[in-house]
């Protein structure tokens, strides 16, 4: 895992603030970020 250590990480919960759903916004798309009950993370345009 020595590649992990060098790429930036972001906690899902932060990113959520809390919640289950934030948006990513890359250049003019948006993207859904949503934790599911089981943990998972899925994202969606």
């Amino acid at each position: 895992m020595a590649l992990a250590q060098h790429l930036p990480a972001h906690d899902a919960e932060a990113l959520t603030r809390g919640g289950n759903q934030a948006l990513i916004v890359l250049g003019e798309q948006v993207y859904q970020l949503r934790i599911t009950r089981a943990g998972k993370l899925i994202l969606t345009k």
